[in-house]
C-alpha cells in the first residue's frame, strides 16, 4: 500500500473580530447566553471586498510553503465550501487562478460542516490509485454572508475563515491511515439553505423578503442528539480500522460545531476533554473549515508533533459525517 501523508498545513483568519458584546448591540441576547449555549465568545468576520477564494488563497500558500511545493507542481485542488464565490464557475476554479496553479486540475465539494474530510477523502484515493500526485485540499468559508443576522439562535454560532493541508505520497510527514465518509439524504433537511437552488423558484423579490436565501436549522435539538452519536462512530469506525481503540488516540480535532456536542462526543467516547483540540471560543463555528483550521493550529503550536495519533472527525448538514486516522 502506498504511504500517503499531509506534508503541509495552513490557515486564515480573518483580521475582524466580531465578540459577543458586539453582537449584544443589534440583537436581543448577551454574552453570558450565547457563551453558555455554545461555548463561542467571538467569531472571524471577513472583510467586505474579500470572498471565500481570498481567504483559501492565503491559507493554500501557507499549506504550500509549510510543504515546500511551488504552484506549478500541484496537480489537483479540492475545495470544500457551502459559500463559493460563485456558484459557476465553480470556487476552486477562482482559487485555482489566484494561485496560478496552472497544472492542476479544480473541482467543489459540497458536505457542509464535514467538506475537508470529505475532500481528504477523495485527495487520499486519487493519489493511491495513481491519478495525482500533489494535491491540495482546501476548506472555506463566509457564513457571515448566508445568515440572517436577525435570527439570534443561528447567526451567533457562525464565523468565517480557511484551512488547507498538501496532500502527497511519501515515507516522511503525517500518515493518512485511513478515511472515512458518509451520508444520510434523507434526514438532510435539518441544516437547509432553501433558496436559490433549482427546486424553489428563481430568485425574487418575494424570496429574499421571506429569508429563504439564508441558512435555517431546523430542530436544533434532534440535531444535536444525531451529531453526537455520529461523531462518536466515525471515531470508533476511524480506529478500529486500523486496529486502535479510542484510548490510544493523542489529540482529537473535531469539527467545531458547539461546545455542548463537543463535551457530549467525548463523554460518549469517555475521553477527557483535553484530548479534545478546541477553538470554537474564539473562531465560533466555520462550517468545513474549522477542523483544517484546528489542525493548522494544532501543528504549529506543537500539541501534534512526531508520532502523535490524531483524529480527525465531522458531522455536519446533508447529513454527512466522518472522520480520518492520521499518525503524525
Amino acid at each position: 500500500m502506498k504511504k500517503i501523508g499531509i506534508v503541509g498545513t495552513g490557515s486564515y483568519l480573518p483580521e475582524k473580530v466580531m465578540t459577543n458584546f458586539d453582537i449584544e448591540k443589534f440583537l436581543d441576547t448577551s454574552d453570558e447566553w450565547i457563551y453558555t449555549r455554545t461555548g463561542i465568545k467571538e467569531r472571524r468576520i471577513a472583510d467586505a471586498d474579500h470572498s471565500t477564494s481570498d481567504l483559501c488563497k492565503v491559507a493554500s500558500e501557507r499549506a504550500m510553503q509549510a510543504a515546500d511545493v511551488k504552484p506549478e507542481d500541484i496537480d489537483l485542488i479540492i475545495l470544500a465550501t457551502i459559500t463559493p464565490d460563485t456558484h459557476c464557475p465553480a470556487g476552486s476554479n477562482w482559487l485555482e487562478a489566484k494561485l496560478k496553479c496552472n497544472n492542476a486540475v479544480s473541482f467543489d465539494i459540497t458536505a457542509a460542516c464535514s467538506g475537508f474530510i470529505f475532500a481528504l477523502h477523495v485527495a487520499d484515493k486519487m493519489i493511491r490509485c495513481g491519478v495525482n500526485k500533489n494535491v491540495l485540499v482546501v476548506a472555506g468559508e463566509i457564513m457571515s454572508r448566508v445568515v440572517n443576522w436577525k435570527e439570534r439562535e443561528s447567526c451567533i454560532l457562525w464565523g468565517d475563515g480557511a484551512g488547507a493541508a498538501v496532500i502527497t505520497e511519501t515515507d516522511e510527514g503525517a500518515e493518512i491511515m485511513s478515511t472515512h465518509i458518509h451520508t444520510d439524504g434523507e434526514n438532510g433537511d435539518t441544516l437547509l439553505m432553501p433558496g436559490g437552488g433549482s427546486k424553489t423558484t428563481p430568485i425574487s423579490y418575494e424570496s429574499v423578503d421571506k429569508g429563504k436565501h439564508f441558512l435555517k436549522m431546523i430542530e436544533a435539538n434532534k440535531s444535536f442528539k444525531v451529531a453526537v452519536s455520529r461523531f462518536a462512530e466515525a471515531c470508533e469506525e476511524a480506529v478500529a480500522t486500523n486496529g486502535y481503540t479510542i484510548d490510544d488516540v493523542d489529540v482529537i480535532v473535531p469539527h467545531q460545531a458547539n461546545l455542548r456536542i463537543l463535551q457530549g462526543m467525548a463523554k460518549k467516547l469517555k475521553v477527557p476533554m483535553e484530548k479534545v483540540y478546541m477553538t470554537i471560543k474564539k473562531y465560533g463555528n466555520i462550517s468545513s473549515a474549522t477542523v483544517p483550521i484546528a489542525l493548522d493550529e494544532a501543528v504549529r503550536n506543537g500539541t501534534i508533533d512526531k508520532d502523535k495519533l490524531v483524529l480527525l472527525t465531522a458531522f455536519g448538514g446533508g447529513l454527512t459525517w466522518g472522520s480520518s486516522l492520521i499518525r503524525w
